[in-house]
């Protein structure tokens, strides 16, 4: 598949505001690894090969085990992920697929019990801001393969 446009080339007034959502997001209270697993289990959902590869290597590199990553599509049946991290999956996966039906109470009733207010709220613009980064990359057949851990950084620390 060609790359349609190099968006990260191209693009730099509007990726400044996206990567300003990274850059407040990496100073939050969500764990960085919790990120990264939100991260990848909605670019899951949404097939974005580009942030498979980017929030995969992030979680090896951060030391996640494979066999987390490997079962992730199935964490409701799987014993190796905690409870705040099954709301947080369960809300991410609400929040992505809100075509599929409203974020219910239910998933509410259990995001709120592990994340205070604000947590909530920046578990929900860390969900927001990689569904829109799974759409730009989707849209514009950002290579998949090519990122290298660490690379945008800078970005979310200037």
């Amino acid at each position: 598949m060609e790359q349609r446009i190099k968006a990260y080339e191209k693009g730099q007034g509007v990726l400044h505001a996206m990567f300003g959502l990274g850059k407040y997001l990496a100073q939050s209270s969500i764990e960085k690894t919790l990120q990264h697993l939100i991260e990848y289990r909605v670019s899951q959902i949404n097939g974005c090969a580009y942030c498979l590869d980017m929030h995969s290597k992030d979680l090896r590199a951060a030391g996640e085990t494979e066999q987390r990553l490997y079962v992730l599509d199935a964490w409701r049946e799987a014993p190796f992920y905690t409870e705040r991290e099954r709301a947080a999956l369960a809300w991410a996966e609400a929040v992505t697929l809100v075509t599929e039906g409203h974020v219910s109470d239910e998933v509410y009733a259990e995001a709120s019990q592990q994340f205070d207010e604000q947590e909530l709220i920046d578990l929900t613009f860390l969900v927001v801001t990689i569904n829109s980064w799974n759409r730009l990359n989707i849209a514009f057949r950002t290579e998949a393969g090519t990122y290298k851990v660490g690379e945008f950084v800078a970005q979310q620390t200037a």
